[in-house]
């Protein structure tokens, strides 16, 4: 299966949960990323996340719809996200959510990883598409 890596920014912005989970301890955020390298496309979501009363612990779950160009190739897909942290160490999930791939994308099926070095943010991406 390919592996690409590259560069990513993100923007997280702060939103109003429902009325329903307004007193459940949830935070919620919208999510604006822009992807460079051999994804070179936009991505857009929203995740919940909750922090633990025990320091560095945490969970999060997102939706995002990637769309723009794979190695080439236009389109769009959906990744869904589950990160936890135990006290600090982190394990995170990122998956191409399966029939999501549009036009060019269409059977695109993989996972993403995510790096922070120096402060940037780095993905790298292994899939698969269809012959």
């Amino acid at each position: 299966m390919p592996s690409i890596s590259g560069e990513f920014t993100v923007t997280m912005t702060p939103e109003a949960l429902s009325a329903i989970a307004a007193d459940s301890g949830l935070g919620r955020m919208s999510l604006d990323k822009r992807y460079l390298g051999p994804l070179d496309a936009s991505g857009h979501g929203e995740m919940l996340g909750v922090r633990s009363g025990v320091s560095g612990s945490a969970g999060y779950v997102a939706l995002e719809k990637v769309q723009g160009t794979l190695d080439g190739h236009a389109g769009s897909f959906y990744l869904q996200h589950s990160g936890t942290m135990t006290r600090g160490a982190p394990a995170l999930s990122v998956t191409v959510v399966p029939d999501t791939g549009t036009e060019a994308l269409l059977g695109l099926q993989g996972s993403l990883a995510i790096r922070i070095e120096n402060g940037k943010h780095y993905y790298d991406f292994t899939y698969e598409l269809p012959a």
